[in-house]
């Protein structure tokens, strides 16, 4: 009995007091205490407002491709300005579609796709922003509506002019890019989905028939309409790059750079340089030419295609293109997944705006210093009015015709 008690008493759990309180004869308010006592309230950890914070990597969606250093402002503006009047140019053209040209209000509401707007937003936000373009009213069935204003109707009837005046331009135009693709075919769903790029018409696709001499509509199995060239036209198949050679050698030398590697142990001052590496530069590859025979990741490859995105780019009414209209031809082009890389190494040429996931090339030597373009078609006339038009309010108007 004695051995049990003398067990029992070694293995009972010995208490664990802090030595700031130890007693060899603890009362029972010692014991209590001490269990409960607590160290939590000491700082252990850096607290997180004390903490250095990373720097979050930019996303691609927000990053600008040009450093601060290097931008344009005069090449930002203009993506700035594509992108407010966003709503104006989809809406515009949403509308010149329906019919007596209106669209219950309740309707363009859920457009935001098609009208151009954030969704989530409501359309009347945007609508007053541009009150000399569109208007709002109540019609007979006791229903909201969205249509042009009568100044805004006039304005339609001068571009359906200018449409109309401009279509031998043109189709000129569509031939030249077919020239420039793949076995000379691109679906017409793609040159419609570009069309504002190039100034076509919206009804290209009906007016396609008044010139079989030129092309020719195939439909596939799949019921997809391509559009095809019938003959070939030599005159046509001159770049623009090449008719600037015969009045600048010196300046379409300088176009395109590609560097010949060479050990520093020449010691090449800059004239000599650019010698040699003309070596590289010339001969230029005709965006006219077969690009399918070149070898994909040679030179040859590589001159073609920055020949035909300059060929491309002059074809435009303004003299630039977005990733998604580049992106649209890239199998009737042969371009490559790094289309980006290659234009940002040519600066000399070509200037890229906006973000690494939207941006915008340039066309360089089509504007002056202060970022206007050096030949502005009468298409682009027309838009620079209606943007004009698209800030002012009523009142404004007035006085701009009044002054007149």
């Amino acid at each position: 009995m004695a051995w049990r008690l003398l067990h029992c008493k070694n293995t009972q759990p010995k208490t664990l007091i802090s030595p700031f309180f130890q007693n060899p004869n603890p009362s029972p308010f010692t014991l209590l205490f001490t269990s409960q006592f607590s160290t939590s309230f000491l700082v252990t950890k850096t607290p997180k407002k004390y903490k250095k914070k990373r720097k979050k990597s930019e996303s691609p969606r927000t990053k600008p491709v040009q450093h601060a250093s290097n931008r344009n402002p005069y090449f930002e503006s203009l993506v700035e300005r594509d992108s407010y009047f966003r709503f104006l140019t989809k809406s515009k053209q949403f509308l010149s579609h329906q019919p007596e040209h209106v669209l219950r209000l309740e309707d363009a509401g859920k457009l935001y796709r098609e009208l151009g707007f954030s969704r989530g937003r409501k359309v009347t936000r945007f609508i007053q922003r541009h009150p000399l373009i569109f208007q709002t009213y109540r019609h007979t069935d006791n229903k909201m509506w969205l249509g042009f204003t009568g100044f805004m109707e006039d304005l339609l009837e001068e571009e359906k002019s200018i449409v109309d005046s401009m279509e031998g331009d043109r189709v000129n135009k569509v031939r030249k890019l077919l020239m420039m693709s793949k076995n000379n075919r691109i679906p017409l769903s793609k040159i419609h989905h570009c069309r504002l790029l190039f100034g076509i018409p919206d009804d290209f696709r009906d007016r396609v028939i008044k010139y079989p001499d030129y092309f020719r509509i195939v439909v596939e199995d799949d019921g997809k309409r391509v559009l095809e060239l019938v003959n070939w036209e030599p005159k046509l198949a001159i770049s623009e790059l090449e008719k600037d050679f015969m009045v600048n050698e010196d300046k379409v030398k300088k176009t395109f750079k590609f560097p010949v590697k060479h050990a520093k142990d020449l010691d090449l001052d800059e004239e000599d340089s650019r010698k040699l590496n003309l070596l590289n530069t010339l001969p230029l590859v005709s965006p006219y030419s077969d690009g399918e025979r070149l070898e994909l990741w040679s030179l040859e490859a590589e001159k073609y295609r920055l020949g035909v995105l300059h060929e491309f780019l002059s074809l435009t009414l303004e003299k630039r293109a977005s990733i998604h209209h580049i992106v649209e031809f890239k199998e009737e082009f042969c371009l490559t997944r790094h289309t980006y890389d290659m234009l940002k190494r040519q600066l000399r040429t070509f200037y890229l705006a906006g973000t690494e996931m939207n941006w915008v090339v340039f066309l360089k030597d089509a504007y002056d210093e202060s970022g206007n373009l050096v030949n502005k078609d009468p298409q682009v006339v027309f838009n620079e009015k209606l943007f004009k038009y698209a800030q002012m309010k009523d009142r404004e108007l007035d006085c701009g015709l009044g002054g007149k």
